[in-house]
């Protein structure tokens, strides 16, 4: 009897517990296609998740507009050059949550004996012109990789492979523009080499093609003057790496992890034909120099409390805006297309320079100090002729202290002092004028 009434009660609850997770109309079955959405699903591989919630305030003596709460690409206002605003004489402060940033890791299965794995990371800094009230999500890794004990292939969005340094400033733009332009992520595909030496010394090659995204060249927009290039060959870039543990290690960006002597050499090549250069090829290129040095190593290779490190690069370039490392394309005449080529046009690659250094010091495991500087910097003055406000130069000073209260928690303060001048202002040619702003940052993160 008691078998029976336990069926009885098990066929009654069939039906209810079908109907509280079908979400079709009472009575109705639900159609193949909506049933699998409501079936949770879990990655074959091996997931893990990650990121930091962050939160900036900064106080300029500039008005920097919505973008405010870092530093402006485009050159600090001043009242001396064209297009000039009220900005340039207003006070700002800004509060933004814009830095914060959210990745999906995952390891695969082995392949050959080389390990793979892949990454997606975005921020919420899709439109940087937008208020801090209304954020936007914007990739910036999506790559996986295969790697051996000395060999790795990686393919997707990772760091631009010229120019290793990034400035360890807490402006979120991290010296883009002055003179570490590695705050640029494109889509490459890049092979990576390890020859050891000894225990302790070794030597890493990489060598990649990347996307060629010179003067907007990938545009189909239909008005003339957008066509300023078509044809381009992908930009090839490599670096030579010298790395030694001899004397040790020390934290390197924002102590967030510890690096050994490391000496590059970096490089970068491509190639379009110009319509507004009479279809004549105009190159980009740039070349330069990167250093790590464990001034005072960590005592045991994981500890930061009483070492410093000093981190420096120079590099010089031609048509390399589209990663900040020049400012300008290209200088000469036609400056844009014009309905007609002319025979006589002649453009050449818009060229510049630029370095950077910085010490970080971390006098006990939880406090941590950096000083440092960076500047970008146009050559052959006489080549800009008929351009109108171009940055002669663009520097960043800035001094941070951050306070590590556990394994979450930053709180970080900043001082940032930027300077752009800029050449023919308001298209006088030969006249100058300087953009200047002092900067006053508080920045939270909360790491998980």
């Amino acid at each position: 009897m008691k078998k029976i009434l336990c069926m009885i009660a098990t066929t009654m609850m069939i039906p209810t517990f079908a109907l509280a997770g079908d979400p079709a109309p009472s009575g109705a079955q639900p159609q193949s296609e909506t049933a699998a959405i409501m079936v949770p699903v879990q990655s074959k591989f091996n997931l893990s998740i990650g990121g930091f919630v962050r939160l900036d305030y900064a106080y300029n003596s500039v008005n920097l507009g919505p973008a405010g709460w870092w530093s402006p690409g485009s050159g600090v206002p001043s009242t001396g050059t064209k297009g000039a605003t009220p900005a340039a004489n207003q006070e700002q402060s800004i509060f933004s949550p814009k830095g914060t940033r959210l990745w999906i890791k995952s390891t695969g299965p082995d392949y050959l004996g080389g390990k793979t794995s892949a990454i997606i990371e975005a921020d919420f800094n899709g439109d940087a012109s937008s208020g801090s009230e209304s954020p936007q999500p914007r990739l910036r890794l999506a790559k996986a990789d295969i790697k051996w004990d000395s060999f790795e292939v990686l393919f997707g969005e990772d760091w631009d492979i010229f120019g290793p340094m990034v400035a360890a400033s807490l402006d979120f733009r991290n010296g883009t523009v002055f003179g570490t332009p590695n705050s640029q992520r494109v889509p490459q595909i890049r092979i990576t080499k390890k020859l050891a030496l000894n225990d302790d010394n070794s030597i890493k090659l990489v060598l990649g093609v990347q996307d060629p995204s010179q003067q907007g060249n990938n545009s189909n927009a239909t008005a003339a003057t957008s066509f300023t290039s078509y044809g381009p060959s992908v930009n090839v870039a490599g670096q030579f790496s010298f790395i030694s543990k001899s004397i040790g290690t020390a934290p390197g960006f924002y102590g967030l992890s510890m690096k050994p002597l490391t000496l590059t050499l970096f490089g970068l090549y491509g190639t379009e034909k110009a319509p507004s250069n009479n279809n004549a090829g105009i190159d980009s290129y740039g070349y330069g120099f990167y250093t790590f040095v464990p001034v005072m190593s960590s005592k045991d290779g994981k500890s930061r409390s009483g070492s410093v490190s000093f981190e420096g690069q120079i590099y010089g370039a031609a048509n390399m805006a589209f990663n900040n490392a020049t400012f300008g394309t290209v200088v000469g005449t036609p400056t844009a297309l014009s309905a007609t080529l002319a025979a006589t046009a002649s453009q050449s690659p818009a060229q510049g320079f630029g370095y950077a250094a910085q010490i970080i010091a971390y006098p006990t495991q939880e406090l941590g100090v950096t000083v440092g500087y960076g500047s970008r910097n146009a050559r052959d003055f006489d080549s800009y002729a008929g351009i109108a406000d171009y940055q002669r130069s663009n520097s960043s000073l800035y001094a941070n202290v951050a306070y590590d209260f556990n394994a979450a928690i930053r709180l970080a303060t900043e001082y940032q002092n930027l300077n752009t001048i800029y050449g023919n202002a308001n298209g006088v040619a030969g006249a100058k004028a300087v953009g200047s702003d002092n900067t006053i940052r508080l920045v939270a993160t909360y790491f998980f």
